[in-house]
């Protein structure tokens, strides 16, 4: 997906300028996911 489709699928959920509320929740989700990731590697690597 381009950038310039995920400005326009972000508009309608966005009451600001722009794609702020939208690229706010993937960059918390994304944070979310590598933690888990490094979780999850850390338990993985623990076990053998």
């Amino acid at each position: 997906m381009s950038p310039a489709t995920l400005v326009s699928l972000a508009g309608p959920i966005s009451t600001e300028a722009g794609p702020g509320l939208f690229l706010r929740i993937v960059l918390i989700a994304s944070v979310v996911g590598v933690g888990l990731l490094a979780w999850l590697l850390v338990r993985a690597g623990r076990n053998n």
